[in-house]
This record gives structure tokens, C-alpha cells and sequence, in this order.
């Protein structure tokens, strides 16, 4: 296999020998889904959640059981420290895995967890193979945020394993004491701008470990009180957005970044793990979703607890909820006046469905999804539970404006790198300069105005394998069920279907498989889409709720720029006009006055480093100036 980027090629080679996958059984995935009922008492809450760390424990291990002790990976090797279990075995691992040391952020927070289990454990000559690893190999940083996160994390924990190291003690020339400065200040800067405007890998589907472990491990592992303190707070501002946005512990979008197969399938995605382990309301993936991440956190799990708020998030809905959030898009390098552009996230969440969506244009170059109707399901394994259109953009430039690497190897070369779709025309993930997107409540209005030479002039939709009565009818909507939801879609163009194709290797943009499904493929460059849901039991029947949208007023222009004109099913007047800014109720959306959070159960002023979770009663504030955490009780 060939890979253009030299830095991706060796970092993704260490992770696949962290997140291999198993093939032995765990009860969580084969059983039936959880009931999600709400567990009023704390310590069966309490005891639950340790169960489940401990249920991945048994099986990372019992796999090892089966092929050998002697071919361990780290997070087991973590493991089986942690339990004190065969520390010889543990101690000839880890010096065969120093021999040939990795390179890259996924080397480097295994191998300090296992630095930090085994310090008081591991043989004086295996603690000396993971020091001496770490004096003579580079390690390279990495490319995206969670790269960074990961890096500085491990190399923050290993200065303060090996505090009094001269320059000579480091492959990269520094001292411990100015390993820890460095990293420690730049772990400090990504927790403020995170806390100020927003984080750059938001809600992404399976990004969420990359940040979540290495906070643990600030909380578990670190000297210093205060960096602790930050690694649990982080933790709760990384939940409580997962506990928010979530649908029965499934993601949805909006996403930074999600893959071909969790855009559809949304259940199927490494923070389906984490919404497993912290709330228990949702059956949890194969191979705990085979990326293996979650490995690492059960290791230290029990240094969390899900403050009770949180976890009333998660589980206690019983109305709907809408959140106005802000975020960033991944750093922009080239090619733009802005280095990060802000990015307004709507989330509406009811019973049945949720609805999600971000302002459009270029977030992240690739692995963006901007909107989709998500609805809720009783068992989502295999099921592909949304609806969305998009435009399958595909440009060196942009991806120029993102990465650093030379740009001959762009875009074909991510194509083999995991992101098999990225030059596909039928492909259903990314985000484009071309589409601009706005929100209110359960209805949705995407318009296009793409360049004519863009690489692909079309519109595509996502029509599920697990539609029911999907009728087009003669007013030019398109009517469809998924679960409990009725879905009324408008396309604003003339289109054709295609068949939706999965990505059984992610390597290999060659190989594909038909789902099932239909991807609506509009080809023309001035073009929209109107999407409304409602909950089945808001209607006598299906053709009421047919009658009811063609009753609602719609106008629109494709000439010059696309614009629409409907009046939704809540009688709220939307219109939008592509490259101005939408209104909603004759009022023009306020972007410049969104706040950091604000709705529901979240809320925090921009750049105030303060966020309050509540729910019902209960209020949680998080006061990153002071280092604070703080729950009351209203009367």
C-alpha cells in the first residue's frame, strides 16, 4: 500500500497495532439493547459503571488468553499491571515491544501508561527499555488537534516520571524541566481556547477518546493538583457536550469529523463506547467499535465519576431540548484570512428524532458532516437511522488551506489513508464552500451555489436502507418513516437515484458494497433542500402529515443565488438566500451574539471559561479561571 503522507503513513501504523480488534465474545455486544432507564441510586449508578470497565477488561485480556501473553499490546500490558496479574510476562512484553519504539502520539500515551502502571511493578530492565525508547526515538507530533493533545499529554507525564533528565536524557534535545514547561503550556493554551471559542474537532464521532484518555491520565497520573483538577474538568465539559448532543447514546450531527460508514450507520462510532461506559444507555460495538480506544480509558475509569447532572443529561429527557453553541473549524494555514472560522452548531433533540446542524461552508476538509435528521431507534446496530443532502466537494486547494504536507500527493492520497470516499462523486461525507445551511427547530433549509468547474456539480442525498413508505410525490416532496419520525424532503432540483455503496476496507477506495439505500443525486449547481420532521404521533395518519406539508407555504428561486422562502411545520417563517445571512420570524440570525453554549442544559458566555450544565434542579458550574467546580441544588 502506498502512502503519500510520510507523517500520516507511520502515526496510522502505530494505531492499528493499538486499536487492533478481537474476536472474542462480550456480552454488551451480543445481548439485548439496555432498557435506558433512569438509575436513581448513586451507587448501583456507581457500580454499573465500574462493571463495565471491568467487562472490558475481561475481554481485552481473555483475548490474549487465547493467542499468548507474549504478543500483549500496551493497553493490556496496562491491564494486567493494573491488576497486578503475570508481571513477568508483563515485564519480557514491554522490553520485546522497546526494542522496535514507535513513533508519533499513538506510541506515546500507551507506553506512558504502562510507564506509570508498572513504575512500581515493572523489572528495573523494563522500566530502563521505555526510558531508553524514549531518550533515542523522535517522536513526531502528529498533524490534527488530538494528535496534539495526545502528545503533549504523554510528554507532559513522562517529564514528571523522569523529572531530573538533562537535554541528553530526551531524543529532542530538551531537558525534563523544559519537556514539562513546553508541554504543559501548550496542553494550558488548548484548554483556553477550547473554554473561550469552542473546540476544533467538535462532536466528532470517534475523535472523542483522543482527547477524553489523555485527560484521564492528567486526573490519574499527574504531580500537580491543579493539572489534575484541569484533567477532570475537562472531562466533564468533553461528557456533558457528548451527554447534550447525543440521541440514546448515539452521535449525530453535526460532526468535526465522523467516517463513510458512521455518517449512516450513526450508532456505529467509537463515542457510542464512551456514551456506553459513562451512561449505560446504549449497546455498545463490536470489538467495543474494534478502534480499541476504550481499552485504554477502562484502565483508569474508575478515576472518573459521572457527576450526577451529567448523567441526567444522558438518560432524563422527558422534553425537547435546543442548544445554540459555538465551535471552531480545524486551523487553516494557507490560502485565508482566518486561522480558525467560527462554527454555529444548532442542536434540537426531541423524543423521536433529533435535528443538527452548523452554518455550512469548510470546516474540515474532509471528514466534516454539516446536518443531518436523526431519529431514535430501539436497537440502532446495522441500522441507518438518518437523513441529510450534501455537496461531494473534493479539492487540493482546500485541503492545501488544512495541511502543511506537499500538496502534489492531494486529494487522491487520503483515498487509501481512511478516507476511501473523499474523491468519489457518490460519496455522502464532507462539508463545501458551496453550501450554506440554516436551522429552526426540526426543519432544515441547505442551499448550493457551486462553481460550475467544481470536480463535482451535484447535489447528494442519503435515503436509508431503513426508510419506510418512501413516497415521491407529485408536489415535488419526497415523503418517507424512519422509526417514529415522519420526513418530508424537498429537493429543489431535478435529480436521479444511485445506489448507496459502503466501504468495506477503509484503505481501499476501490471496494465497495451496496447497502441497500439510495443516494438522490441532483446535478445541477444552483440547488437546495428542505428537510422537516415530525413525530408520528403528531398526526392521525401518514397522509395527514402529507396533506399538512403541502399545505405549508413555500416559495424559491434558483436564478442567480438560491433562495428559499417556507413556512414550517411550527409556523416559524424561514427564508434564506445563498451568501446572505438567513432569518427566521423576520429576524435575521444573530451569529455575532451566539454565546459559547446556550440552551437547555448548557450555557456559557464566549470567552468566559465558564461553563453551567443544569438539569431540572441540579446545576454543576465549571470555572476554569479558578480551577472550580461547584453543584447545587435549586429549592
Amino acid at each position: 500500500m502506498h502512502f503519500p503522507f510520510p507523517l500520516t503513513r507511520k502515526i496510522l501504523a502505530v494505531a492499528a497495532l493499538v486499536a487492533s480488534g478481537s474476536v472474542v465474545a462480550q456480552p454488551s455486544f451480543e445481548g439485548p439493547p439496555p432498557t435506558r432507564d433512569v438509575v436513581a441510586s448513586v451507587p448501583v449508578r456507581r457500580a454499573q459503571y465500574l462493571a463495565r470497565a471491568q467487562e472490558m477488561i475481561d475481554w481485552r485480556i481473555s483475548r490474549y488468553a487465547e493467542i499468548g501473553l507474549d504478543k500483549m499490546d500496551m493497553a493490556t500490558i496496562a491491564m494486567k499491571l493494573t491488576r497486578d496479574e503475570d508481571i513477568a510476562a508483563c515485564d519480557a512484553r514491554v522490553i520485546e515491544l522497546m526494542k522496535e519504539p514507535g513513533t508519533g502520539p499513538f506510541w506515546m500515551f500507551p507506553t506512558a501508561m504502562v510507564a506509570f502502571a508498572g513504575r512500581d511493578k515493572l523489572s528495573v530492565e523494563a522500566r530502563e527499555a521505555i526510558h531508553e525508547a524514549w531518550r533515542t526515538t523522535r517522536q513526531l507530533r502528529g498533524d490534527t488537534e488530538n494528535h496534539w493533545v495526545m502528545y503533549h499529554t504523554a510528554l507532559y507525564l513522562m517529564a514528571e516520571l523522569y523529572p531530573d533528565e538533562s537535554a541528553a536524557g530526551w531524543a529532542n534535545g530538551l531537558s525534563s524541566a523544559e519537556n514539562r514547561t513546553e508541554a504543559r503550556g501548550w496542553l494550558l493554551d488548548w484548554m483556553k481556547l477550547t473554554t473561550t471559542i469552542g473546540q476544533g474537532e467538535y462532536n466528532p464521532t470517534h475523535y472523542l477518546g483522543e482527547y477524553a484518555i489523555p485527560m484521564l491520565m492528567l486526573a490519574s497520573y499527574a504531580d500537580d493538583p491543579a493539572m489534575r483538577q484541569r484533567g477532570t474538568m475537562m472531562l466533564d465539559w468533553l461528557f456533558a457536550e457528548l451527554a447534550t448532543v447525543t440521541l440514546d447514546g448515539m452521535p449525530r450531527g453535526p460532526n468535526s469529523r465522523t467516517d463513510d460508514t458512521s455518517v449512516v450507520e450513526r450508532w456505529y462510532a467509537l463515542a457510542t463506547y464512551f456514551s456506553w461506559q459513562l451512561f449505560g444507555n446504549v449497546p455498545v460495538g463490536e470489538g467495543f467499535r474494534g478502534w480499541g480506544w476504550g481499552n485504554y480509558f477502562s484502565v483508569l475509569a474508575e478515576n472518573y465519576e459521572v457527576p450526577e447532572v451529567i448523567y441526567r443529561l444522558a438518560l432524563d429527557r422527558d422534553a425537547d431540548t435546543l442548544q445554540h453553541d459555538r465551535a471552531r473549524s480545524r486551523r487553516i494555514w494557507r490560502y485565508s484570512d482566518e486561522h480558525m472560522r467560527p462554527i454555529y452548531k444548532t442542536q434540537y433533540l426531541r423524543e423521536d428524532y433529533a435535528v443538527g446542524s452548523t452554518q455550512g461552508g469548510i470546516s474540515d476538509p474532509i471528514q466534516s458532516h454539516v446536518w443531518d435528521v436523526t431519529w431514535a431507534v430501539d436497537d440502532p446496530r446495522g441500522v441507518h437511522n438518518t437523513m441529510f443532502s450534501m455537496h461531494p466537494h473534493s479539492s487540493g486547494r482546500v485541503m492545501q488551506m488544512f495541511f502543511t504536507t506537499y500538496p502534489e500527493p492531494m486529494p487522491i492520497g487520503v483515498t487509501s489513508e481512511g478516507k476511501p470516499s473523499y474523491d468519489s462523486p457518490d460519496k455522502l461525507l464532507g462539508c463545501s464552500p458551496y453550501e450554506q445551511v440554516v436551522q429552526d427547530l426540526d426543519a432544515v433549509i441547505a442551499l448550493y451555489d457551486i462553481a460550475p468547474d467544481a470536480r463535482f456539480p451535484h447535489v447528494n442525498g442519503f435515503f436509508s436502507k431503513d426508510l419506510e413508505d418512501v413516497t415521491e410525490d407529485a408536489s415535488g416532496w419526497i415523503f418517507a418513516r424512519g422509526g417514529d419520525t415522519y420526513l418530508a424532503y424537498r429537493p429543489l432540483a431535478p435529480y436521479h437515484w444511485v445506489p448507496h455503496v459502503s466501504y468495506p476496507n477503509s484503505r481501499d477506495p476501490e471496494k465497495t458494497e451496496p447497502t441497500g439505500g439510495r443516494v438522490l443525486t441532483s446535478p445541477h449547481v444552483k440547488n437546495g433542500t428542505i428537510l422537516q420532521a415530525a413525530s408520528v404521533s403528531e398526526f392521525a395518519s401518514f397522509a395527514d402529515f402529507q396533506a399538512a406539508i403541502n399545505a405549508l407555504p413555500l416559495s424559491y428561486s434558483l436564478a442567480d443565488e438560491p433562495t428559499v422562502t417556507f413556512t414550517n411545520l411550527r409556523g416559524h417563517v424561514m427564508h434564506a438566500k445563498f451568501g446572505a445571512t438567513p432569518s427566521i420570524g423576520g429576524q435575521p440570525v444573530d451569529y455575532a451574539g451566539w454565546k459559547l453554549f446556550e440552551g437547555t442544559h448548557l450555557n456559557s458566555e464566549l470567552g468566559s471559561r465558564v461553563l453551567t450544565i443544569s438539569h431540572g434542579r441540579l446545576r454543576r458550574v465549571l470555572d476554569f479561571n479558578t480551577l472550580s467546580i461547584t453543584d447545587s441544588v435549586t429549592p
